[in-house]
């Protein structure tokens, strides 16, 4: 029996950007992943005690525009729909009950994966996941993830950043290219980042 492998991309997305979607993609071909998950985080309890995060709603609506035309990638709800604040390691035990056997791939950047000892139960989740490490061309590798079973996929460099996006908006600066158009549509009709139509 085949098992399928699924690839978790986790993340505020506050906005989703090009940068997400590249990620995404190249680790998506580079491993043969049947499909990656955005999983959009519901209360993403390591950025929301220091600034004001978008809704959970809007963040997902985004992503679910920012993918619908991108084989293979898809926006997950899965944390929103169990609420509260969001860790991996419930929503990897999630996706293994909602479909038994599957290989679940947790997609994470260079920055990310050596913070990974303050994650909650990060023990359990060492125990339960494929780690794949994103480095970017032209940056040094991330540091080794003792007792971790780590893959690692260069992807090609671009620097952006949801930071950097919200921070163009807040000056009136263009993120044509930078975010998808869907996206950008959607954060005009909807006020978000203090841009209105």
């Amino acid at each position: 029996m085949v098992r399928a492998r699924i690839g978790l991309l986790g993340g505020t997305f506050d906005p989703v950007h090009i940068g997400h979607l590249l990620v995404a993609s190249e680790v998506r071909g580079a491993l043969a992943l049947d499909k990656v998950l955005l999983v959009v985080a519901n209360e993403p309890w390591q950025k929301s005690s220091w600034r004001a995060v978008t809704s959970a709603v809007d963040r997902l609506d985004m992503v679910a525009r920012a993918v619908e035309d991108v084989p293979g990638l898809e926006a997950s709800a899965i944390e929103i729909e169990r609420g509260g604040p969001s860790y991996t390691i419930d929503t990897v035990r999630e996706l293994r009950s909602r479909c038994p056997g599957i290989e679940v791939a947790l997609i994470v950047g260079a920055d990310v994966a050596a913070e990974l000892g303050t994650w909650h139960r990060s023990e359990e989740l060492r125990n339960t996941v494929e780690l794949v490490v994103v480095d970017r061309s032209g940056s040094p590798p991330a540091q080794d993830l003792p007792g971790w079973a780590v893959t690692r996929v260069r992807i090609p460099s671009f620097e952006v950043s949801s930071s950097d996006v919200r921070d163009r908006l807040a000056r009136g600066e263009p993120i044509h290219v930078l975010v998808p158009e869907a996206v950008i549509r959607l954060i005009a009709m909807r006020g978000l980042y203090a841009l209105a139509r």
